[in-house]
């Protein structure tokens, strides 16, 4: 049952995105729930991360980004002038599709947007909260002031998660989290974010149709319009369900054809 516009985190009413005079995406109207993970999937080209991306007012870094429509977070609309961008990004998360740890200590990664945005309490405490929130404490705890360079792949993208963690969010975005990743390392951030939507609501992009009917609570799938004359393709959201109805028993036939492996 999905949850109401009044008890949802985000409420997605008819958004578009536009890049000059090129839509992007259409028409996008969905409500993302509290303590959830909600996947968005689809072929590349499709908006999906173009969509991610408004929820934490990341577009607004390109020049000719816009939208219309709207983005209702605990019922304030994200885009209203009077909201300040940088404080939406520390509630709402992001962790890119590549580790990005900064060239840091492992100690400096997470404590760094606490400290820039003056958290008064024992950073110790916060650190070691964070990492151990992003299942990473017990291989690291001896280690802290080694660089975060120094982890794998799979340490890396933790890393990463427990450096977004530490700023206290409400919201983790996750882009494509394990497509840099083994099966192994993909296995414990898949563990990992169950364990995370205890205290956070999820969106997570992903290609890994296994991956989000695993992981998530609901499923959004985009396709993409093409436009032949322009060579453009525009991203449209053609379902958004409970996971299990949507890889069992999907309302449209082009969910059904992607989830099938029979188009994408």
């Amino acid at each position: 049952m999905q949850e109401t516009s009044e008890e949802a985190v985000f409420d997605v009413q008819d958004l578009s995105v536009f890049y000059g005079e090129f839509r992007a995406v259409r028409n996008v109207t969905l409500a993302v729930s509290k303590k959830n993970i909600t996947a968005l999937i689809g072929p590349s080209g499709c908006g999906k991360t173009t969509v991610l991306r408004c929820f934490n007012r990341m577009n607004d870094l390109v020049d000719t980004a816009r939208i219309e429509g709207n983005i209702l977070y605990h019922g304030v609309d994200l885009y209203e002038a009077r909201i300040d961008p940088v404080e939406v990004r520390r509630r709402v998360g992001m962790v890119f599709q590549k580790p990005n740890p900064f060239p840091k200590s492992i100690y400096d990664n997470v404590s760094f947007g606490p400290k820039i945005a003056g958290f008064k309490g024992s950073m110790d405490d916060l650190v070691e909260e964070a990492l151990t929130k992003a299942a990473l404490w017990d291989e690291v705890k001896n280690r802290l002031k080694e660089s975060g360079m120094s982890l794998s792949g799979g340490q890396q993208q933790r890393l990463c998660i427990a450096r977004a963690i530490a700023v206290q969010p409400d919201v983790i975005l996750m882009d494509e989290p394990c497509s840099a990743l083994d099966p192994i390392a993909t296995g414990r951030i898949e563990d990992l974010m169950q364990d995370l939507k205890n205290d956070y609501t999820i969106i997570i992009v992903t290609h890994n149709m296994q991956q989000a009917a695993r992981v998530s609570d609901m499923t959004a799938f985009f396709t993409a319009e093409v436009n032949e004359d322009q060579d453009r393709r525009t991203g449209v959201l053609i379902e958004f369900d409970q996971t299990e109805r949507m890889f069992t028993n999907p309302s449209d036939e082009r969910t059904e054809n992607y989830v099938t492996g029979r188009f994408g």
